[in-house]
């Protein structure tokens, strides 16, 4: 775990430094769905500090209104009572499976990244203990599954293909992975931070 957090911290965003509210592809977001407010949210990028180095990931139920039957990182919109986005992070943590915050030691965050759903979302990566117990909210979480974070830096898993949103056609990325579909802005994420620790997937 030593060489991965070594290189996670030569990555991140510094704890101190947060992020500032445009994400890194802000002009992108502005062209397909305008330039107004987003609403602030963060997720938890979770990474077990044993053998495997698994990152965690939820399932979305298939009855929540936005979402539903994805694969996500667990997190959610900034309240008004959390103190800084890392708080929002561990309290959606907690709130969706179960992670309590004394097995979560916070690393720094990756840039803020804007969705078309109006979200401004700073990915939090954290170190999360081999031994933390999860349990899922089944409200709201169908499933949490762990994939091992070397699985992401082997380019073959990597998959490119474009959609068309809105008469704008977009280049995307996903991971493919014992049935699970990474993609979307969880992808986008993910593709980031491998970019930032050196990784030029193909």
């Amino acid at each position: 775990m030593d060489d991965l957090l070594a290189r996670l911290h030569g990555a991140l965003l510094p704890l101190e430094a947060p992020p500032g509210p445009h994400g890194w592809n802000h002009d992108d977001m502005v062209r397909l769905i305008g330039d107004v407010p987003r609403r602030r949210a963060a997720v938890l990028i979770g990474i077990r500090d044993d053998r495997e180095q698994n990152v965690l990931f939820t399932l979305r139920t298939d009855t929540l209104q936005q979402h539903a039957g994805q694969v996500a990182f667990p997190g959610g919109r900034v309240e008004a009572s959390d103190a800084d986005v890392v708080a929002t992070a561990l309290r959606e943590s907690r709130e969706e499976i179960g992670l309590e915050e004394r097995f979560v030691t916070p690393l720094g965050y990756l840039e803020a990244m804007e969705t078309i759903s109006g979200f401004s979302v700073t990915p939090v990566v954290a170190r999360i203990a081999a031994d933390a117990p999860l349990k899922p909210d089944p409200g709201e979480v169908a499933e949490v599954f762990e994939v091992p974070f070397g699985f992401f830096t082997d380019p073959a898993n990597l998959r490119r293909y474009r959609m068309d949103f809105r008469g704008h056609n977009r280049e995307m990325v996903e991971f493919l992975h014992a049935g699970y579909r990474i993609w979307g802005a969880t992808a986008a994420m993910l593709f980031n931070l491998l970019k930032r620790m050196g990784h030029q997937p193909c």
